[in-house]
């Protein structure tokens, strides 16, 4: 097996591109959308194949076992070339969370199939009533001998319509603090009784869906953890979910949009251009180096705690930051059917600028994650 960590970094980063250029779609660099599976299901197997699907995960789960500086190599490389994103929450959420608390049969059931393709998983945590206050969730499940009965809704789950596998959060006590009633539950999607409906934006592209639970039965086996101790796994999955939103990856592929975008639009003959163009490369750059830190203390096997919420802040404002000067530049051109032809590819403004409306919500909107960190860690008063 290759030791990747043992590499030169400039090495590191030639295999990755020019094993890019012979195996990436050139049909698929740069999308403004999410690929759905039957964009990317080749791709998928052909990085499974390769083993570089889990590069975060550690070697003996069947992962690269990256240190965090190559990891980041990894995720500007791909940016950089304009991979897309195939349906992921499998590598960046679950697995880490199953090789962390799962049981070891859980280990040996669903990581093996994460990594060859046959299990795709979403995340069932939003409902219409509880969103940023996640605690508030209804959806039910009741113990019936060996199985629970689940009956609810959850909602912006991220391509649930690819997806076969949903780990989800299910209310299973309702007496005492709202957070003591909860359980970690893993459901397949083709249980009786569930019904997945796509959600379009304003693009038209149905990124998210609403998921729909009517006495749907799950075996108590599918437990992720104790009954009623879900929220100490929800919490750990969402320090995972927001490393992965808060590393540079989003706001780095914009940039490198926007600077294809600029060059083919001759914005770099622009002063006032070039200043805010150097603000947000800045940004990128000093985001990069704290994500870097905070993936360093994981690779210790070190706690993260709430400080991780800056990086999610950081990361989708400045995202978001990125695309409003894509329609500046993209003026009169950045309707929702415009795509600006930039060297050998298009850039969409508008895609990319409606791409990065969610980003300040999902994983907790920004104003939660302000105030996590305002009670958290300056342990300002409520």
């Amino acid at each position: 097996m290759t030791d990747y960590n043992a590499m030169t970094d400039d090495d590191f980063r030639k295999m990755l591109y020019n094993w890019l250029v012979e195996n990436y779609p050139n049909e698929l660099r740069f999308l403004t959308e999410r690929m759905h599976w039957d964009e990317c299901g080749d791709w998928y197997m052909t990085l499974a194949n390769k083993g570089w699907l889990a590069p975060g995960w550690p070697t003996e789960h069947g992962g690269m076992g990256l240190d965090a500086n190559k990891l980041l190599i990894l995720m500007e490389e791909f940016e950089d070339y304009g991979v897309g994103r195939t349906p992921d929450q499998g590598m960046t959420m679950i697995g880490p969370l199953l090789i962390q608390y799962g049981t070891q049969e859980q280990r040996e059931r669903y990581l093996p199939k994460i990594l060859n393709g046959e299990n795709i998983w979403c995340q069932g945590y939003s409902e219409p009533g509880a969103g940023s206050d996640l605690a508030s969730l209804r959806t039910a499940a009741v113990r019936d001998g060996d199985d629970y009965v689940v009956n609810g809704h959850k909602t912006w789950t991220t391509l649930a319509m690819d997806a076969n596998m949903i780990f989800t959060l299910v209310r299973t006590n309702k007496e005492g603090k709202k957070q003591q009633g909860i359980t970690f539950l893993l459901i397949p999607l083709d249980t009786p009784g569930i019904t997945v409906r796509p959600i379009y934006n304003l693009g038209m592209h149905d990124e998210f869906a609403e998921v729909f639970f009517d006495d749907v039965r799950v075996p108590v086996t599918n437990v992720v953890g104790k009954e009623n101790d879900g929220w100490t796994i929800a919490k750990a999955l969402l320090g995972h979910e927001r490393i992965f939103i808060g590393s540079p990856k989003m706001a780095s592929l914009a940039m490198n949009r926007l600077k294809v975008l600029a060059e083919s639009t001759n914005m770099f003959d622009d002063p006032l251009f070039i200043e805010r163009y150097t603000v947000l490369k800045l940004e990128i750059e000093d985001l990069s180096a704290a994500y870097t830190r905070f993936v360093e203390v994981l690779k210790r096997g070190g706690h993260i705690g709430a400080e991780v919420s800056m990086l999610k802040i950081w990361n989708t404002e400045t995202q978001q930051r990125i695309t409003d000067l894509m329609l500046d530049v993209a003026g009169e051109n950045c309707g929702v059917s415009d795509a600006i032809p930039a060297g050998d590819t298009a850039v969409s403004a508008a895609g990319e600028f409606i791409g990065a409306r969610p980003t300040t919500i999902y994983g907790g909107s920004n104003q939660i994650q302000r105030n996590i960190l305002a009670k958290a860690v300056l342990k300002l008063p409520s």
